[in-house]
């Protein structure tokens, strides 16, 4: 398992500065080059790697500092990661003295806290007898013909860029990311998002309890280059008690999923159906975005259009931050223009006494957005439902509750499936009769929407039965599997 250290710092290290923080192993260690440059590594005199140290990234976006770590930046900071092997005992101890000079140089900070050493670190372990960790990709730990492993021990594990390059040779060579972590670490959710579905894997490493599955509970096994299910003597699934612990301080969190269509001309400016959702459940634009955590890069739609049209035709991925918010999203060029999936999640803090008399979205106060006393009810989703598909090429959106942490991080905790409350889908896809739910007509014309009052979140067979009627055989599913789909975890 690979330790990481960050050292936070007001300007960028130079190379002098680098070097300086690369003696920290003193003169007999190597210095080496990966991932065409972009990654620094600290080795021993056989060659093996110890330390890996990813190119300083600047974070404009200071709140993403405390999201990831925990801690505090008053403004803008350069963002450089070290990762330490701890097939060495020395490796860590390396890194947090590469950390200490740096930051001693240039006047920032060291995560984890605690004692920063610049004390040189000589290499006592006999390195001949420690297997090398054959993978060739920086951020992998174990490679074989069926998964990448990667093994984190931090308390709350984003999509970085090093694991956004291990999804990327993954997808590559046809294996499974497998993420291995202790049991009191957190997945970001964009990276529970990019672990979702088979054969990626949320592994929990349990003293007690052994290994199973974070998203799940099943417990695991190693078996064949890859970690599955560790079944019964009859053939069954087996879940740990850990997993049903409930989550601690959950709050209801609104999920939306929406996808958006535009005609691909020069004017173009993606990110407009984002920001109105943003500004609409949150009362403020997002504040940053980015490929991987930290999105670091302050909020610009022009910023953004101009990244995905350069990847053009091949997919962009990107994720999205703001106050109480965070969104996943993915632009793809198609023939029919070019398509925005979007999820944005909403942590919702109020009390139950603070938005009784919400209603449901029923009457006729529906469609009056975050005004009311629930700012993440469903009048509120109605709301942007309406603005989106008025201005925003709206296609179909899906709207659910589910529970969670406030701080929208996922533990290694048993969740509920989110409830459905609004579902949109294009008007020739719509369906009436009986046992169908309640809905309203947006727009006119061929763009017209049918737009699904599931329910208020309060009675969740109710709202999946409704949906399944919905979208079942020869109903409304051919236009809502268009769009995003209902958003069941495997937990």
């Amino acid at each position: 398992m690979t330790r990481d250290v960050i050292v936070l710092t007001p300007t960028p290290p130079d190379r002098a500065t680098l070097l300086a923080g690369l003696f920290a192993g003193g003169p007999d260690l190597r210095v080496d080059t990966a991932a065409e440059s972009a990654v620094t590594q600290l080795c021993a005199p056989d060659g093996r790697p110890l330390v890996a140290i990813e190119a300083s990234a600047l974070v404009r976006v200071p709140a993403e500092v405390r999201r990831l770590l925990g801690v505090d930046a008053e403004g803008p900071v350069w963002w450089t990661e070290a990762r330490a092997s701890t097939a060495v005992p020395e490796a860590y101890a390396l890194a947090r003295s590469f950390a200490g000079r740096l930051a001693t140089v240039l006047g920032g900070t060291v995560w984890p806290g605690g004692a920063v050493t610049t004390d040189v670190v000589p290499l006592r372990t006999d390195i001949t007898a420690v297997p090398v960790p054959d993978t060739g990709i920086p951020a992998v730990d174990v490679l074989t013909p069926r998964a990448l492993v990667v093994m984190q021990d931090r308390p709350v594990v984003p999509l970085s860029t090093w694991l956004a390059d291990a999804l990327r040779h993954a997808a590559d060579g046809d294996r499974a990311l497998q993420l291995v972590t202790p049991p009191a670490s957190r997945l970001t959710l964009p990276l529970r998002t990019a672990l979702r579905g088979l054969p990626h894997r949320w592994v929990v490493r349990d003293e007690r309890q052994g290994l199973y599955d974070g998203l799940s509970g099943v417990r695991l096994r190693w078996s064949g280059g890859i970690f599955g299910p560790d079944l019964d003597e009859r053939g069954a699934a087996i879940l740990v008690e850990p997993f049903r612990e409930p989550v601690a301080g959950a709050v209801r969190q609104l999920v939306l999923q929406a996808r958006t269509r535009h005609h691909p001309d020069a004017e173009l400016l993606l990110g407009g159906a984002l920001e109105a959702v943003f500004r609409r459940l949150t009362g403020a634009a997002p504040q940053g975005w980015g490929t991987a955590e930290p999105a670091g890069n302050p909020w610009s739609r022009r910023q953004l259009t101009e990244l995905a049209r350069a990847r053009a035709p091949r997919p962009t991925l990107l994720t999205v931050v703001g106050a109480g918010a965070l969104a996943t999203v993915r632009v793809l060029r198609t023939r029919e223009g070019v398509e925005e999936d979007v999820t944005v999640v909403v942590g919702d803090t109020s009390t139950a006494e603070e938005r009784s008399g919400a209603g449901d979205g029923s009457g006729a106060g529906a469609g009056s957005g975050a005004e009311g006393p629930d700012a993440v009810g469903p009048d509120a989703v109605e709301g942007v439902a309406r603005e989106l598909h008025a201005r925003h090429g709206l296609v179909s959106l899906l709207a659910s509750y589910r529970s969670g942490r406030a701080d929208l991080t996922v533990p290694a905790r048993f969740e509920a499936p989110p409830v459905p409350v609004r579902l949109l889908v294009p008007e020739d896809s719509a369906r009436g009769g009986a046992g169908i739910p309640a809905s309203v007509r947006l727009g006119a014309g061929t763009g017209a929407a049918r737009l699904y009052r599931l329910g208020d979140g309060s009675d969740a067979v109710a709202a999946w039965r409704a949906l399944e009627r919905l979208t079942g055989e020869g109903g409304a599913g051919g236009g809502a599997g268009t769009g995003p789909g209902p958003g069941r975890s495997r937990g």
